[in-house]
């Protein structure tokens, strides 16, 4: 089976340096230095899918740019590319929910995947008007899901439960191909709703160990449920023709940031009610002195952002090992992102798929390239070989 590879789509901006948003507090204004309009993110989104990605994560939070929009505008001017839309269910109805899906499967062409994100902070629910608790909410996830689903396969539903109710809810049409639920969350109420509804379950980038671990524990909730899910990891990246350089830059993101924003980042991640999130930081405790916890596994970019909090730091070659690495534990799916993102997506790109093509792990999604023809140099007296 070929490795899928998803990209990621900065709709709060972008910059040469790590912008702060999601779970912490900011490091800058979240905007960066590109901000991030229609032409920048088309710009990352074509790229993405010139070089091999299949699809691209767009994220969701006060912090950003609606993700269904932006992702509407995006397929204008796209042609292969799946949009891979994070939502909140507590936010909309299940009925809508499952119309706009139908909807944007049409209009694509069928690019929509669904990356359901139950809401991990309160104080952010609020303001959006959902006053749950944490465990209420994935009880509502669940409840919504089970209404979704079952729009998605043409029934009429009617459902009178804690957190959700419809009557006589049905789709005029059903989406076609019904969308691929992605889905993480390490707490113990997470688990069983992933098990019962995701496609695919992701995890963020933890040491090897702790994947296998985690992935074996939803492995058997699944089974209980009588499913088989697909796995994926969420990871930041930095490739370079060589290791040295691949950790200068690393440095380099973390070398500008004052001690103090570190500890002000820091200070309102511990306030987090995420599991994954608490697992993020106990990573590095805060410090900059051990942030390669792994081989490759650098947890820099968790000192001073929220969210997915580590990066595949290497050599091009290095990187394949690591993927190879994660992959031999399961994992077949790898969201994927770097600062800034339009230059990163050519690293890794053109640095470490053909890599993993050669290892017979990945195949791009449009067929192989063909190659070119040699290319005439004027005044070269021998014609030079394409791919010089």
């Amino acid at each position: 089976m070929s490795l899928t590879f998803h990209w990621f789509l900065p709709t709060y901006g972008d910059s040469r340096d790590i912008v702060g948003g999601g779970h912490g507090v900011p490091v800058g204004t979240a905007g960066g230095a590109r901000p991030a309009s229609v032409a920048y993110l088309g710009q990352i989104a074509r790229s993405a899918e010139q070089l091999g990605f299949a699809g691209a994560l767009t994220p969701t939070g006060a912090w950003c740019e609606d993700a269904w929009l932006t992702t509407a505008m995006l397929a204008e001017v796209t042609e292969r590319l799946t949009f891979l839309v994070a939502f909140r269910p507590g936010l909309l109805s299940p009925t809508l929910a499952a119309q706009m899906a139908s909807t944007f499967q049409r209009l694509s062409g069928g690019r929509l995947l669904l990356n359901v994100v139950t809401g991990g902070e309160s104080t952010e629910q609020r303001a959006y008007g959902d006053f749950l608790d944490k465990d209420a909410r994935y009880a509502r996830t669940d409840e919504f899901l089970h209404v979704v689903r079952a729009l998605w396969r043409g029934e009429t539903v009617d459902h009178d439960g804690a957190h959700v109710r419809v009557e006589g809810a049905r789709l005029a049409r059903v989406p076609d191909p019904v969308p691929p639920i992605y889905f993480g969350g390490s707490s113990g109420a997470a688990g069983p709703v992933a098990a019962r509804h995701s496609d695919v379950y992701l995890t963020w980038g933890e040491p090897p160990a702790q994947v296998a671990d985690k992935l074996d524990r939803i492995r058997g909730l699944a089974a209980e449920a009588g499913r088989q899910l697909r796995y994926g990891i969420r990871l930041h990246v930095i490739s370079r023709d060589t290791a040295e350089e691949a950790w200068a830059q690393a440095r380099r993101l973390l070398d500008g940031i004052p001690e103090a924003d570190v500890r002000a980042v820091q200070e309102g991640l511990r306030r987090s009610e995420s599991e994954g999130q608490r697992r993020m930081l106990d990573l590095h405790g805060g410090s900059r002195d051990r942030l390669e916890i792994a081989p490759n596994l650098w947890a820099g970019f968790g000192l001073v952002r929220g969210g997915a909090g580590t990066a595949l730091v290497g050599s091009h070659t290095e990187v394949a090992d690591r993927i190879a690495e994660y992959h031999a534990l399961g994992l077949d799916e790898f969201i994927l992102s770097g600062h800034p993102h339009l230059e990163e997506a050519y690293w890794f790109g053109e640095g470490v798929l053909p890599i993993l093509r050669r290892r017979g792990l990945w195949r791009h999604p449009a067929g192989e390239p063909v190659a070119g023809a040699p290319a005439s140099v004027p005044f070269s007296p021998q014609p030079v070989p394409a791919g010089r």
